[in-house]
């Protein structure tokens, strides 16, 4: 790694942008229409809305419309920028990399050629990717190769699921910008902390050929939970052993962050998360006692603590006890402590636009951010840690430091106003939508400067070619 001075070199996030779709489907609309109990949607999975991307729209323009926002507020051209990489589980190309579409999108504004300087791929590994992709292009800067320049990290999704699944209720659509640097205004990764943890499993993926993923949604749950796990002990380890973080007595290494980011696929999964982290972390410490007392009730054992994930999923006595000492847990008042100061904000933003795979974890940091800033809490040199995890399955563990210039980014900060105003969809307009019986000439809202998606090309010789414009 090139240090400056016998220091490592700084790296992080600069600047953070977001594009989401002004279509929504309304939660309580969803649930009546479904049969379902509203109550489940937005108080049992944190549902309130869910973006719908237009007829005109698909992760290409979102990516794109993301990186010219962050471009413009800094004022930036394509030769400050060195790379550009596109995360996403949504991509329409098995060859061609979503960063060439986004490229070609922003020289319509920039001017032909005017990024072909600039490297880049597309990354996929489920909803993880986003953070390996932040990874490799940190350690691009902090290893001298930037030369100066920033890169551009772009997480896109369209969270679609089949009509009439579980799934269903969790869609949602957006991407997520962030501009790296080596004097990062907002977020200094910690370095040599990063942890992963990696596995081959059928959790939920997305056949070639299939617009809509298969997936497992108990076993997918419990199976995030315990690869993030497995990957904080890893940060644990290199955490104490690089000496940046000290444990005293009593102490947990979450105890260490300020702010902890999960992985939303909807808000409350969140929640879910930190529970079985913070469970985790608790045990083995005299405050566990105090926690159990308060609760009236054992902590659940399954019949074999140490089977498969199928064994204690099918384990139904211990699954139900489970639930029953996670929900008294999650009401207590040292957990309800932990939840309000260090993930609550995350979550504002999810519940207001669902589910971004990809860009679901960087949406909200984002909203960490601001709803922390208007708080009035003093965010300098707070950490921040992150648990993401993509199916599959991999999970990654990592943190930074809050910059002590950070307001100048978080003060504008205003998650409404980025929205805009916003247009519902009825049932019927959503399901023409979802179903794919409307071309990009149909689209519901009239586009205001922004990328758009104008044709797809159906001929034999240049099938799936795609035609973009930015509409002034």
């Amino acid at each position: 790694m090139r240090t400056q001075g016998g220091k490592l070199m700084a790296a992080g996030i600069d600047d953070i942008s977001i594009y989401i779709p002004r279509l929504y489907v309304d939660a309580a609309d969803f649930a009546e229409a479904r049969g379902l109990d509203p109550a489940k949607l937005q108080k049992g999975l944190g549902v309130s809305k869910m973006a719908i991307v237009d007829t005109n729209q698909d992760p290409a323009c979102l990516a794109s419309n993301a990186c010219l926002t962050i471009m413009q507020n800094n004022k930036l051209s394509p030769e400050d920028i060195g790379r550009l990489y596109v995360s996403t589980e949504s991509s329409f190309d098995e060859s061609k990399a979503m960063n060439s579409y986004v490229i070609g999108m922003l020289e319509q504004v920039y001017g032909q050629g005017a990024f072909e300087h600039c490297g880049g791929v597309e990354t996929k590994f489920a909803c993880v990717s986003g953070s390996y992709a932040l990874y490799d292009n940190t350690n691009w800067i902090r290893a001298g190769e930037a030369e100066g320049k920033a890169a551009l990290v772009v997480v896109s999704d369209i969270a679609k699921y089949d009509m009439g699944s579980s799934g269903e209720m969790t869609q949602g659509a957006g991407a997520v910008a962030m501009l790296l640097n080596d004097q990062p205004r907002l977020l200094a990764f910690d370095p040599k902390v990063t942890a992963t943890s990696i596995k081959d499993e059928y959790d939920f993926y997305r056949p070639f050929g299939k617009e809509t993923p298969i997936v497992h949604g108990q076993y997918s749950n419990l199976l995030y939970m315990i690869q993030v796990r497995k990957a904080l002990e890893i940060y644990k380890k290199k955490s104490i052993s690089s000496e940046l973080i000290k444990l005293e007595s009593g102490e947990t290494i979450l105890d260490h962050m300020d702010y902890i980011n999960m992985h939303l696929p909807y808000s409350n999964m969140g929640k879910k998360a930190l529970a079985y982290l913070v469970r985790h972390e608790w045990r083995q410490l005299p405050r566990w006692k105090k926690i159990i007392h308060e609760i009236g009730m054992e902590e659940p054992i399954p019949k074999d603590p140490r089977g498969t994930i199928e064994s204690v999923l099918g384990d139904q006595e211990y699954m139900a006890k489970d639930h029953e000492f996670t929900k008294m847990f999650t009401k207590t008042p040292e957990f309800q402590e932990v939840y309000e100061a260090k993930l609550a904000s995350s979550l504002i933003a999810s519940k207001m636009i669902g589910n971004l795979y990809t860009a679901s974890l960087y949406l909200g940091f984002r909203s960490s951010l601001e709803f922390e800033y208007q708080k009035g809490i003093n965010l300098d040199g707070k950490r921040v840690g992150f648990g993401s995890y993509g199916s599959g399955a991999s999970a990654m563990v990592f943190s930074g430091l809050i910059q002590p210039e950070y307001e100048e980014i978080v003060k504008s900060m205003n998650l409404e106003a980025e929205l805009g105003p916003r247009r519902k969809l009825t049932l019927n307009e959503y399901e023409r939508i979802h179903e794919s019986k409307l071309g990009p000439e149909e689209s519901m809202l009239k586009p205001k400067h922004e990328f758009i998606l104008v044709d797809v090309n159906t001929t034999t010789e240049s099938r799936g070619e795609r035609r973009y414009v930015f509409n002034e």
